[in-house]
């Protein structure tokens, strides 16, 4: 449908910088970022989000990948794919600040027969309702005649360098059936995992938001067993294990649930359902379950720490781990900061220490300091609150006083 195709991703975080590097290997493609700071820093073939390793990035860098935060250099593209997050308020209510702006600056530059796609989390409709009004009311433009749009929603999963983005089947939809096809063998020539051309934007949209709103509850059950088997003295780790024998048992894991979508993209759907005159109990039931899980840990550290004879006030607790996962640096709506901040309700002194986060990110966005190394001391308690593999290979009991306590979530 559109000859020459030259793409500008517009956002360049943890999902726009690989989708930008993969499209590299094989059109002209501009990356667009607001942040002037993540732009240099991309110039130089470095991505601090290590999503992107060096050896990927810097041989398309300056070539076939150029980065920018001008919007003026996009000017020329055909293609506009949109990779902006999309938060919630403190209110969780949803936040489509990022896309609407994202859609202005795309409505000042874009051209008669120019494709814009978005593959940012939203709730069925958000595209069309929400986004696209914005692009035709700034270009002046009409959507289906003068320019054209796709969904397709990404499927990254941070610190993951297994299931890399080339290796993850894409879902792909488009504003009218010529358009749906021409997005779909767009993505199909690099996605080597191939494609699935859904029928309808809303209908891709909807397959994005309940794959997390899916996992948010998977997550919520195991959770809830592990109140109550902790009640019980039962281990849960070992009774998923025993469980997971039989084929068909989907083999969760209890933790705290962060990050920019699962902990997220259950409020968005929930909102549109209300809109619709509809409650949704099962997906609001299992966020305020994830949710409660930072307090229900610190409680239980206080526990066993009272039953050990351990003063609480005042008492030194090492937290290990600040991310909202394992093996990756991101800290975006981590949950880890709910289980410090109710630690210190106790009036205990935390120390946080985690290898993978940036000390100035974490300063920034959530006012906390990390020790820059592991310390020496030993504490009342340690709290593995993030899986690290590195956390893995140490020797706990060093860290801890006699009789001190160790708490794993996993466990």
């Amino acid at each position: 449908m559109i000859n020459n195709i030259r793409i500008a991703v517009i956002g360049l975080g943890y999902v726009g910088l690989p989708l930008a590097r993969l499209f590299a290997t094989k059109y002209p493609v501009w990356g667009f970022d607001i942040n002037k700071k993540r732009v240099d820093e991309l110039k130089t073939g470095y991505d601090h989000t290590l999503e992107v390793p060096g050896d990927l990035l810097q041989p398309v860098v300056g070539k076939s990948l150029q980065f920018t935060d001008n919007p003026e250099d996009i000017r020329n593209c055909n293609y506009y794919i949109v990779t902006v997050p999309t938060p919630a308020d403190r209110n969780n209510r949803p936040d489509l600040t990022p896309l609407k702006k994202a859609s202005e600056t795309i409505g000042r530059i874009i051209s008669k027969g120019d494709i814009v796609i978005y593959e940012s989390t939203v709730y069925p409709g958000a595209t069309e309702e929400d986004c696209l009004p914005v692009v035709e009311r700034v270009s002046g433009l009409q959507l289906n005649r003068d320019f054209f749009a796709g969904y397709s929603p990404e499927r990254i999963n941070p610190g993951d360098k297994e299931h890399t983005i080339d290796t993850i089947k894409k879902v792909t939809s488009g504003s009218t059936p010529e358009v749906a096809a021409a997005v779909d063998a767009l993505y199909r020539s690099v996605i080597t995992a191939g494609t699935h051309l859904a029928p309808t934007i809303r209908v891709a949209e909807a397959a994005k938001i309940i794959e997390n709103c899916q996992r948010d509850i998977n997550i919520a059950f195991v959770n809830e067993l592990k109140k109550i088997f902790d009640r019980m003295d039962i281990n849960t780790h070992a009774v998923l294990e025993a469980a997971a024998t039989k084929w068909n048992f989907l083999k969760f894991r209890p933790g705290l649930v962060g990050g920019h979508c699962i902990g997220v993209d259950p409020y968005y759907l929930a909102q549109k359902a209300q809109e619709y005159g509809y409650h949704p109990e099962m997906i609001l039931a299992g966020r305020r379950l994830n949710d409660s899980m930072g307090e229900y840990i610190s409680a239980q550290v206080v526990k066993k720490m009272i039953l050990q004879g351990i003063p609480v006030k005042g008492s030194k607790i090492l937290v290990m781990g600040v991310t909202f996962k394992e093996n990756c640096p991101d800290v975006r709506n981590t949950k880890v900061v709910e289980v410090i901040r109710t630690l210190k309700e106790y009036d205990t002194q935390p120390l946080v220490y985690d290898p993978w986060a940036n000390p100035e990110e974490v300063k920034k966005e959530y006012g906390l300091e990390l020790v820059p190394h592991l310390p020496e001391q030993p504490f009342d308690a340690v709290i593995v609150a993030v899986a690290h593999q590195v956390f893995q290979e140490i020797d706990y009991a060093r860290l801890l006083i006699k009789g001190g306590v160790l708490y794993r979530l996993s466990e």
